[in-house]
């Protein structure tokens, strides 16, 4: 009987191990065939590179409060920290389009990818100076450091700026790319000066860093939405931008209505804004999809 009991619980055990194999096998097929949904249905979708900066907020509302309809726009964000993040997601083709600025987009037209100007944004960049080191005028800005980005606005932003002044020792250029280290750095007096947009600048403003330049000064607009060519040429991709545009605008026309403060949520979720920055933000006004004006690409396009 002992023999007997021990055969049948041997053989239960195969059984039972049997079908774990099973299991086992089957989840690997189920998960194959899941990781292979998902990557189709990724491969579909409209997928945009953002960063945490105000210019953005138009497509996180499209986003959280769903203003399309699904059944033709599947829109995806690609969330960055940094805009060269955002450049190398398009390169890379695992984007279709970016919130970029003009000095970055043409030097990657020149560079060999074709790009179409979807919109251009609101953004633009302000120059602030550490308050705990005394720079209070451009012209002391010699034997300082500047924190900003090569080849893009902050690039361009730092030489127009730097023709209009004289300085006794040279400046000091620096690269940090992250939006939020950038930040930080202003925070934590590890830097001279740097360059920041919305709703960073607002936040550099209120803690009482002097600003010292403001790009809108040079009459220009930097800011754009840039897409892959061979990313949205087809007609189904067509048809989702027809339905992205109609979301967009109804998305600044909701801005402008309401207030940014209303979406301080938003705000929150994809800046991390606190409070104080966000209800002092000030009024801007969100525009509907407008290519960039011929002028600000060509005063772009011969900064390289």
């Amino acid at each position: 009987m002992k023999f007997l009991s021990h055969k049948i619980s041997l053989f239960a055990l195969v059984l039972l191990v049997s079908a774990c194999g099973q299991s086992y096998d089957e989840q690997r097929r189920l998960s194959r065939a899941e990781r292979q949904r998902l990557l189709r249905e990724d491969s579909l979708a409209l997928k945009i590179a953002v960063i945490p900066t105000l210019d953005c907020l138009p497509l996180y509302l499209m986003k959280d409060h769903q203003l399309y309809d699904t059944a033709r726009l599947d829109l995806r964000l690609k969330f960055f920290t940094a805009q060269m993040d955002c450049d190398t997601a398009l390169l890379n083709k695992h984007v279709e389009g970016s919130i970029s600025d003009l000095v970055r987009t043409e030097r990657m037209k020149k560079r060999g990818l074709q790009l179409d100007y979807l919109t251009a944004t609101n953004a633009y960049w302000q120059l602030y100076s550490n308050r705990k080191s005394r720079l209070k005028r451009l012209n002391q800005l010699g034997d300082k450091m500047i924190a900003m980005t090569r080849f893009s606005a902050t690039d361009y932003l730092t030489d127009r700026t730097l023709d209009t002044v004289k300085t006794q020792a040279r400046v000091y250029r620096v690269q940090f790319n992250n939006v939020f280290i950038r930040l930080n750095m202003l925070l934590n007096n590890e830097i001279d000066a740097l360059w920041l947009t919305e709703p960073q600048a607002t936040k550099a403003r209120i803690l009482e860093n002097p600003m010292l330049r403001d790009s809108r000064d040079f009459k220009i607009s930097l800011g754009v939405l840039a897409l892959r060519h061979a990313g949205v040429s087809d007609n189904r991709r067509k048809l989702q931008l027809r339905e992205f545009v109609k979301a967009y605008n109804k998305a600044c026309d909701s801005i402008n209505e309401n207030g940014i403060v209303h979406y301080a949520d938003l705000l929150r979720k994809y800046c991390k804004a606190d409070e104080r920055t966000i209800s002092a933000l000030p009024k801007l006004k969100f525009h509907h999809v407008a290519k960039p004006r011929a002028k600000d690409i060509q005063i772009a396009s011969n900064f390289q």
